[in-house]
Protein backbone atom coordinates (compact mmCIF):
# COMPACT_ATOMS: atom_id res chain seq x y z
CA UNK A 1 0.00 0.00 0.00
CA UNK A 2 1.34 3.21 -0.94
CA UNK A 3 1.96 6.22 1.64
CA UNK A 4 -1.24 8.21 1.53
CA UNK A 5 1.48 10.91 2.63
CA UNK A 6 3.44 10.91 -0.28
CA UNK A 7 0.05 10.50 -2.75
CA UNK A 8 -0.81 14.04 -0.82
CA UNK A 9 2.14 15.48 -1.27
CA UNK A 10 3.52 14.57 -4.29
CA UNK A 11 0.80 13.23 -6.66
CA UNK A 12 2.07 14.33 -10.01
CA UNK A 13 4.97 12.20 -9.64
CA UNK A 14 3.52 9.30 -7.84
CA UNK A 15 0.34 9.78 -11.39
CA UNK A 16 3.45 9.89 -13.78
CA UNK A 17 5.52 6.69 -12.26
CA UNK A 18 2.07 5.05 -12.35
CA UNK A 19 1.55 5.53 -15.91
CA UNK A 20 4.66 3.71 -16.61
CA UNK A 21 2.81 0.68 -15.63
CA UNK A 22 0.01 -1.52 -17.69
CA UNK A 23 -2.72 -0.29 -15.25
CA UNK A 24 -2.08 3.69 -14.80
CA UNK A 25 -4.60 4.44 -11.98
CA UNK A 26 -4.59 8.08 -12.05
CA UNK A 27 -8.07 8.68 -11.80
CA UNK A 28 -7.75 6.40 -8.52
CA UNK A 29 -5.35 8.57 -7.07
CA UNK A 30 -8.04 11.72 -7.64
CA UNK A 31 -10.47 9.65 -6.11
CA UNK A 32 -8.29 9.00 -2.92
CA UNK A 33 -7.29 12.76 -2.69
CA UNK A 34 -10.47 13.86 -2.82
CA UNK A 35 -11.75 11.45 -0.08
CA UNK A 36 -9.03 12.55 2.18
CA UNK A 37 -10.12 16.02 2.02
CA UNK A 38 -13.44 15.10 3.24
CA UNK A 39 -12.02 12.94 5.68
CA UNK A 40 -9.41 15.02 7.17
CA UNK A 41 -11.86 17.76 8.00
CA UNK A 42 -14.13 15.45 9.41
CA UNK A 43 -11.45 14.44 11.71
CA UNK A 44 -11.22 18.27 12.63
CA UNK A 45 -14.03 18.85 13.32
CA UNK A 46 -14.22 15.92 15.62
CA UNK A 47 -11.48 16.49 17.31
CA UNK A 48 -12.87 20.34 17.91
CA UNK A 49 -16.11 19.05 19.21
CA UNK A 50 -13.92 16.98 21.80
CA UNK A 51 -11.97 19.77 22.65
CA UNK A 52 -15.00 21.76 23.12
CA UNK A 53 -16.97 19.41 24.78
CA UNK A 54 -14.40 18.55 27.40
CA UNK A 55 -14.47 22.51 27.97
CA UNK A 56 -17.42 22.54 28.96
CA UNK A 57 -17.56 18.99 30.46
CA UNK A 58 -14.70 21.16 32.82
CA UNK A 59 -17.39 23.98 33.44
CA UNK A 60 -20.14 22.29 34.58
CA UNK A 61 -18.42 20.53 36.95
CA UNK A 62 -17.40 23.93 38.19
CA UNK A 63 -20.72 25.37 37.95
CA UNK A 64 -22.36 22.30 40.01
CA UNK A 65 -19.31 22.90 42.73
CA UNK A 66 -21.02 26.47 42.69
CA UNK A 67 -24.66 24.75 43.12
CA UNK A 68 -25.26 26.79 39.70
CA UNK A 69 -27.76 25.90 36.85
CA UNK A 70 -26.22 23.96 34.30
CA UNK A 71 -28.85 22.66 32.24
CA UNK A 72 -28.01 24.92 29.18
CA UNK A 73 -24.42 23.82 29.05
CA UNK A 74 -25.18 20.02 29.73
CA UNK A 75 -28.10 20.71 26.56
CA UNK A 76 -25.04 22.25 24.17
CA UNK A 77 -23.09 18.98 25.07
CA UNK A 78 -25.70 16.46 24.26
CA UNK A 79 -25.66 18.67 21.08
CA UNK A 80 -22.07 18.02 20.59
CA UNK A 81 -22.42 14.26 21.61
CA UNK A 82 -25.04 13.44 18.64
CA UNK A 83 -22.95 15.44 15.98
CA UNK A 84 -19.64 13.70 17.14
CA UNK A 85 -21.31 10.25 16.81
CA UNK A 86 -22.24 11.52 13.02
CA UNK A 87 -19.11 12.53 11.77
CA UNK A 88 -17.20 8.97 13.84
CA UNK A 89 -19.80 7.59 11.62
CA UNK A 90 -18.64 9.29 8.58
CA UNK A 91 -14.76 9.39 9.57
CA UNK A 92 -15.05 5.47 9.86
CA UNK A 93 -16.61 5.38 5.92
CA UNK A 94 -14.59 7.74 4.83
CA UNK A 95 -11.37 5.71 6.07
CA UNK A 96 -13.01 2.67 4.86
CA UNK A 97 -13.13 4.32 1.15
CA UNK A 98 -9.71 5.74 0.91
CA UNK A 99 -8.38 2.23 2.44
CA UNK A 100 -10.54 0.09 -0.50
CA UNK A 101 -9.09 2.25 -2.90
CA UNK A 102 -5.60 2.11 -1.53
CA UNK A 103 -5.49 -1.48 -1.47
CA UNK A 104 -6.22 -1.79 -5.24
CA UNK A 105 -3.39 0.89 -6.22
CA UNK A 106 -0.44 -1.26 -7.52
CA UNK A 107 2.95 -0.17 -6.31
CA UNK A 108 5.50 2.34 -7.36
CA UNK A 109 8.56 1.27 -9.37
CA UNK A 110 12.02 2.28 -8.74
CA UNK A 111 13.12 4.74 -11.08
CA UNK A 112 15.30 3.02 -12.87
CA UNK A 113 13.35 0.24 -13.81
CA UNK A 114 13.36 0.68 -17.50
CA UNK A 115 9.96 1.59 -18.62
CA UNK A 116 8.09 -0.62 -21.04
CA UNK A 117 4.21 -2.02 -21.87
CA UNK A 118 5.21 -5.55 -22.18
CA UNK A 119 7.59 -8.83 -21.71
CA UNK A 120 9.04 -7.77 -25.36
CA UNK A 121 10.38 -4.78 -23.55
CA UNK A 122 11.88 -6.32 -21.11
CA UNK A 123 15.97 -6.62 -21.12
CA UNK A 124 18.62 -8.71 -20.79
CA UNK A 125 20.69 -8.52 -17.44
CA UNK A 126 22.84 -11.90 -18.29
CA UNK A 127 22.88 -14.93 -18.95
CA UNK A 128 24.63 -18.37 -17.75
CA UNK A 129 26.00 -21.41 -19.54
CA UNK A 130 25.37 -23.03 -23.48
CA UNK A 131 21.91 -23.89 -24.48
CA UNK A 132 22.55 -27.75 -24.53
CA UNK A 133 22.65 -29.64 -28.05
CA UNK A 134 20.27 -32.08 -28.46
CA UNK A 135 18.99 -34.01 -31.52
CA UNK A 136 14.96 -34.79 -31.96
CA UNK A 137 14.76 -33.41 -28.42
CA UNK A 138 11.47 -34.80 -26.58
CA UNK A 139 9.69 -32.72 -24.32
CA UNK A 140 9.56 -33.59 -20.48
CA UNK A 141 5.70 -35.10 -20.86
CA UNK A 142 6.83 -37.64 -23.62
CA UNK A 143 10.01 -38.74 -21.07
CA UNK A 144 8.43 -39.07 -17.91
CA UNK A 145 5.43 -41.38 -19.72
CA UNK A 146 8.05 -43.49 -21.21
CA UNK A 147 9.99 -43.52 -17.75
CA UNK A 148 7.14 -43.39 -15.67
CA UNK A 149 7.53 -40.48 -13.41
CA UNK A 150 4.29 -38.71 -13.99
CA UNK A 151 0.67 -39.93 -14.57
CA UNK A 152 -1.17 -36.91 -15.50
CA UNK A 153 -4.48 -38.89 -16.45
CA UNK A 154 -4.95 -39.90 -12.96
CA UNK A 155 -4.33 -36.55 -11.62
CA UNK A 156 -7.24 -35.22 -13.52
CA UNK A 157 -9.42 -38.38 -12.89
CA UNK A 158 -8.39 -37.25 -8.91
CA UNK A 159 -8.37 -33.47 -9.16
CA UNK A 160 -9.23 -32.41 -13.02
CA UNK A 161 -7.27 -30.64 -15.31
CA UNK A 162 -3.83 -28.85 -14.22
CA UNK A 163 -3.26 -31.44 -11.51
CA UNK A 164 -0.36 -34.24 -11.75
CA UNK A 165 0.83 -37.41 -9.82
CA UNK A 166 4.54 -38.03 -9.63
CA UNK A 167 5.06 -41.97 -9.86
CA UNK A 168 7.81 -43.64 -8.78
CA UNK A 169 11.08 -42.32 -9.85
CA UNK A 170 9.12 -39.41 -10.49
CA UNK A 171 8.28 -38.83 -7.02
CA UNK A 172 11.22 -39.58 -6.32
CA UNK A 173 13.36 -36.84 -7.79
CA UNK A 174 10.68 -34.20 -6.97
CA UNK A 175 11.48 -34.86 -3.00
CA UNK A 176 15.96 -35.04 -3.74
CA UNK A 177 14.82 -31.53 -6.07
CA UNK A 178 13.39 -30.36 -2.73
CA UNK A 179 15.58 -31.27 0.17
CA UNK A 180 18.76 -30.24 -2.50
CA UNK A 181 16.78 -26.51 -2.68
CA UNK A 182 16.11 -26.65 1.55
CA UNK A 183 19.68 -27.46 2.11
CA UNK A 184 21.13 -25.04 -0.34
CA UNK A 185 19.58 -22.66 1.06
CA UNK A 186 19.47 -22.93 4.46
CA UNK A 187 23.50 -24.20 4.32
CA UNK A 188 24.93 -22.27 1.66
CA UNK A 189 22.89 -18.88 1.49
CA UNK A 190 22.23 -18.73 5.83
CA UNK A 191 18.35 -18.39 5.57
CA UNK A 192 16.15 -20.13 8.35
CA UNK A 193 14.24 -22.93 7.28
CA UNK A 194 10.66 -22.46 8.20
CA UNK A 195 7.58 -24.94 7.43
CA UNK A 196 4.15 -22.98 7.56
CA UNK A 197 0.34 -24.03 7.47
CA UNK A 198 -0.99 -24.03 4.02
CA UNK A 199 -4.23 -22.13 4.89
CA UNK A 200 -4.03 -18.58 5.66
CA UNK A 201 -6.20 -15.63 6.89
CA UNK A 202 -7.79 -13.53 4.63
CA UNK A 203 -6.04 -10.21 5.98
CA UNK A 204 -2.42 -12.37 5.23
CA UNK A 205 -3.65 -12.32 1.96
CA UNK A 206 -4.06 -9.02 1.97
CA UNK A 207 -1.21 -7.96 3.88
CA UNK A 208 1.52 -9.49 0.88
CA UNK A 209 -1.16 -7.95 -1.97
CA UNK A 210 -2.94 -10.81 -3.52
CA UNK A 211 -6.04 -9.46 -2.09
CA UNK A 212 -8.72 -7.77 -3.44
CA UNK A 213 -7.00 -7.65 -6.62
CA UNK A 214 -6.54 -11.40 -7.44
CA UNK A 215 -8.93 -12.94 -5.48
CA UNK A 216 -10.50 -14.86 -8.33
CA UNK A 217 -7.05 -16.83 -9.05
CA UNK A 218 -7.03 -17.91 -5.28
CA UNK A 219 -8.75 -21.45 -3.75
CA UNK A 220 -10.71 -19.41 -0.83
CA UNK A 221 -12.14 -21.93 1.57
CA UNK A 222 -14.56 -21.32 4.85
CA UNK A 223 -16.56 -18.35 2.80
CA UNK A 224 -13.32 -16.75 1.65
CA UNK A 225 -12.09 -16.51 5.14
CA UNK A 226 -9.12 -18.99 4.27
CA UNK A 227 -7.29 -19.48 1.34
CA UNK A 228 -5.03 -21.87 -0.23
CA UNK A 229 -1.54 -20.69 -0.34
CA UNK A 230 -1.05 -19.44 -3.57
CA UNK A 231 2.73 -19.15 -2.85
CA UNK A 232 5.15 -19.19 0.81
CA UNK A 233 5.74 -15.71 0.94
CA UNK A 234 1.87 -15.62 2.36
CA UNK A 235 2.05 -17.03 5.06
CA UNK A 236 5.65 -16.37 5.67
CA UNK A 237 5.72 -12.42 5.15
CA UNK A 238 3.02 -12.88 7.45
CA UNK A 239 5.14 -14.22 10.02
CA UNK A 240 5.62 -10.94 11.68
CA UNK A 241 2.61 -8.96 10.48
CA UNK A 242 1.57 -6.30 13.51
CA UNK A 243 4.85 -6.36 15.16
CA UNK A 244 7.34 -3.85 15.44
CA UNK A 245 10.50 -6.42 15.09
CA UNK A 246 14.55 -4.68 16.03
CA UNK A 247 16.53 -3.59 13.40
CA UNK A 248 19.33 -6.31 15.03
CA UNK A 249 17.72 -8.71 13.48
CA UNK A 250 18.00 -7.81 10.01
CA UNK A 251 18.17 -9.15 7.46
CA UNK A 252 15.48 -11.71 8.66
CA UNK A 253 15.74 -14.62 5.85
CA UNK A 254 13.34 -17.59 5.62
CA UNK A 255 13.35 -20.57 3.08
CA UNK A 256 10.26 -22.29 3.01
CA UNK A 257 8.31 -25.06 1.41
CA UNK A 258 5.06 -25.33 0.61
CA UNK A 259 2.45 -26.48 -2.60
CA UNK A 260 1.43 -23.69 -3.84
CA UNK A 261 -2.59 -23.54 -5.27
CA UNK A 262 -3.62 -21.24 -7.84
CA UNK A 263 -7.00 -21.31 -9.99
CA UNK A 264 -5.39 -19.78 -13.36
CA UNK A 265 -3.49 -22.18 -15.44
CA UNK A 266 -3.46 -19.95 -18.62
CA UNK A 267 -4.81 -20.64 -22.23
CA UNK A 268 -5.04 -23.60 -23.91
CA UNK A 269 -1.85 -25.03 -26.12
CA UNK A 270 1.77 -26.64 -25.47
CA UNK A 271 2.62 -24.48 -22.39
CA UNK A 272 -0.38 -25.91 -20.62
CA UNK A 273 1.07 -29.46 -21.03
CA UNK A 274 2.31 -31.91 -18.25
CA UNK A 275 4.24 -29.66 -15.53
CA UNK A 276 4.93 -25.99 -17.18
CA UNK A 277 1.01 -24.32 -15.35
CA UNK A 278 -0.34 -26.15 -12.85
CA UNK A 279 -3.42 -25.52 -10.04
CA UNK A 280 -0.68 -27.29 -7.87
CA UNK A 281 2.94 -26.99 -7.73
CA UNK A 282 5.86 -27.45 -5.33
CA UNK A 283 7.93 -24.36 -4.36
CA UNK A 284 10.89 -23.30 -2.29
CA UNK A 285 10.34 -19.27 -1.50
CA UNK A 286 13.11 -17.28 -0.10
CA UNK A 287 11.92 -14.13 1.52
CA UNK A 288 13.76 -11.25 3.58
CA UNK A 289 12.69 -8.23 5.76
CA UNK A 290 15.12 -5.59 6.34
CA UNK A 291 15.70 -2.36 6.65
CA UNK A 292 15.15 0.52 3.66
CA UNK A 293 18.28 1.77 2.98
CA UNK A 294 19.31 -1.85 2.43
CA UNK A 295 16.51 -3.44 0.01
CA UNK A 296 18.03 -2.85 -3.34
CA UNK A 297 21.18 -4.94 -2.39
CA UNK A 298 19.31 -7.23 -0.61
CA UNK A 299 17.46 -7.74 -3.98
CA UNK A 300 20.91 -8.24 -5.68
CA UNK A 301 21.90 -11.26 -3.14
CA UNK A 302 18.21 -12.70 -3.54
CA UNK A 303 18.22 -13.16 -6.89
CA UNK A 304 22.26 -14.72 -6.52
CA UNK A 305 20.64 -17.29 -3.69
CA UNK A 306 18.50 -17.97 -6.13
CA UNK A 307 20.75 -18.52 -9.61
CA UNK A 308 23.31 -20.45 -7.95
CA UNK A 309 20.58 -23.62 -8.05
CA UNK A 310 20.72 -23.40 -11.42
CA UNK A 311 24.76 -22.74 -11.42
CA UNK A 312 25.21 -25.86 -9.23
CA UNK A 313 22.30 -28.38 -11.70
CA UNK A 314 24.70 -26.88 -14.52
CA UNK A 315 21.66 -25.62 -16.21
CA UNK A 316 21.86 -23.00 -18.87
CA UNK A 317 19.69 -20.01 -17.69
CA UNK A 318 19.12 -16.14 -18.06
CA UNK A 319 17.85 -13.28 -16.02
CA UNK A 320 15.83 -10.47 -17.27
CA UNK A 321 14.46 -7.36 -15.48
CA UNK A 322 11.25 -6.56 -16.02
CA UNK A 323 10.14 -3.68 -17.46
CA UNK A 324 7.47 -1.56 -15.53
CA UNK A 325 3.94 -2.64 -18.08
CA UNK A 326 5.15 -6.08 -17.42
CA UNK A 327 5.83 -5.94 -13.13
CA UNK A 328 3.76 -7.87 -10.67
CA UNK A 329 0.93 -6.03 -9.05
CA UNK A 330 3.10 -5.00 -5.41
CA UNK A 331 6.52 -4.80 -7.00
CA UNK A 332 9.12 -2.19 -7.10
CA UNK A 333 11.67 -4.13 -8.83
CA UNK A 334 11.90 -7.45 -10.25
CA UNK A 335 14.11 -10.06 -11.48
CA UNK A 336 12.67 -12.97 -13.58
CA UNK A 337 15.12 -15.86 -14.16
CA UNK A 338 14.54 -18.00 -16.84
CA UNK A 339 15.47 -21.75 -17.42
CA UNK A 340 16.54 -23.22 -20.84
CA UNK A 341 14.30 -26.12 -21.45
CA UNK A 342 15.42 -28.17 -24.70
CA UNK A 343 12.00 -29.90 -25.30
CA UNK A 344 9.80 -26.84 -25.39
CA UNK A 345 12.58 -25.24 -27.06
CA UNK A 346 12.57 -21.99 -24.39
CA UNK A 347 13.24 -20.38 -21.50
CA UNK A 348 10.69 -20.87 -18.52
CA UNK A 349 10.57 -18.96 -15.62
CA UNK A 350 11.61 -20.71 -12.18
CA UNK A 351 12.34 -17.57 -10.46
CA UNK A 352 10.88 -13.69 -9.65
CA UNK A 353 12.83 -12.15 -7.14
CA UNK A 354 11.32 -9.00 -6.19
CA UNK A 355 12.04 -5.90 -3.88
CA UNK A 356 8.85 -4.83 -2.91
CA UNK A 357 10.21 -2.04 0.01
CA UNK A 358 7.20 -1.01 2.01
CA UNK A 359 4.69 -1.79 -0.43
CA UNK A 360 4.14 -5.21 1.91
CA UNK A 361 4.42 -3.67 5.24
CA UNK A 362 2.10 -1.11 5.25
CA UNK A 363 -0.66 -3.75 4.65
CA UNK A 364 0.65 -5.81 7.14
CA UNK A 365 1.92 -2.92 9.49
CA UNK A 366 5.09 -4.60 10.17
CA UNK A 367 7.52 -2.05 11.65
CA UNK A 368 11.29 -1.99 13.18
CA UNK A 369 12.48 0.38 15.66
CA UNK A 370 15.07 2.53 14.15
CA UNK A 371 18.08 3.61 15.21
CA UNK A 372 16.11 7.42 16.48
CA UNK A 373 13.79 5.04 18.29
CA UNK A 374 11.34 5.92 15.69
CA UNK A 375 8.85 2.86 14.58
CA UNK A 376 9.43 2.50 10.63
CA UNK A 377 8.15 0.30 8.02
CA UNK A 378 10.61 -2.38 7.19
CA UNK A 379 11.16 -3.30 3.45
CA UNK A 380 10.31 -7.33 2.19
CA UNK A 381 11.85 -8.94 -0.48
CA UNK A 382 10.98 -12.41 -1.89
CA UNK A 383 11.85 -14.62 -4.37
CA UNK A 384 11.18 -18.60 -5.32
CA UNK A 385 14.13 -20.44 -4.86
CA UNK A 386 13.11 -22.10 -6.92
CA UNK A 387 9.46 -22.87 -8.40
CA UNK A 388 9.95 -27.16 -8.99
CA UNK A 389 7.93 -27.83 -11.89
CA UNK A 390 9.81 -25.80 -14.37
CA UNK A 391 13.26 -26.53 -12.72
CA UNK A 392 11.83 -30.37 -12.69
CA UNK A 393 11.28 -30.28 -16.71
CA UNK A 394 14.46 -28.46 -17.67
CA UNK A 395 16.50 -31.12 -16.20
CA UNK A 396 14.64 -33.76 -17.57
CA UNK A 397 14.75 -31.83 -20.95
CA UNK A 398 17.96 -31.01 -20.72
CA UNK A 399 19.58 -34.53 -19.15
CA UNK A 400 17.61 -36.61 -22.17
CA UNK A 401 19.78 -39.31 -23.74
CA UNK A 402 19.57 -41.08 -26.95
CA UNK A 403 18.60 -44.29 -25.15
CA UNK A 404 15.41 -42.74 -23.65
CA UNK A 405 17.44 -42.27 -20.27
CA UNK A 406 18.02 -39.01 -18.09
CA UNK A 407 21.27 -38.26 -16.64
CA UNK A 408 20.61 -36.35 -13.35
CA UNK A 409 23.35 -32.93 -12.04
CA UNK A 410 25.56 -34.83 -9.88
CA UNK A 411 24.42 -32.09 -7.31
CA UNK A 412 20.88 -34.70 -6.91
CA UNK A 413 22.72 -38.30 -7.48
CA UNK A 414 23.21 -38.50 -3.28
CA UNK A 415 19.71 -36.95 -3.10
CA UNK A 416 17.92 -39.24 -5.57
CA UNK A 417 20.10 -42.14 -5.09
CA UNK A 418 21.65 -42.74 -8.49
CA UNK A 419 23.11 -40.62 -11.26
CA UNK A 420 20.50 -41.30 -14.12
CA UNK A 421 17.20 -42.57 -14.48
CA UNK A 422 16.28 -45.38 -16.84
CA UNK A 423 13.51 -48.02 -17.63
Amino acid sequence: MLDIRFLREQPDIAKSRLATRADGHSETIDAILAIDVRRRAAETRLQTLQGERNRLSKEIGKLRSQKQDTAALEEEVKSHAATMQELTLETDALTKEQTDLLLILPNLPQAEVPVGREAADNPLVREFGEKPVIENARDHVAIAESLGLIDPDRGAKISGSGFAVYTGAGARLERAILNFLLDLHTREHGYTEVSPPFLVKRECMVGTGQLPKFEEDMYGVDGGGLFLVPTAEVPVTNLHREEIVSSSQFPIKYAAYTPCFRREAGSAGRETRGLIRMHQFDKVELVKICAPEDSRAELESLTQNAERVLHILGLHYRVIELCTGDMGFGAAKTYDIEVWAAGQNAYLEVSSCTNFEDFQSRRMNLRYKAEDGKNRFCHTLNGSGTALARLYVAILESGQQPDGSVNLPPALHSYFGAEKISK
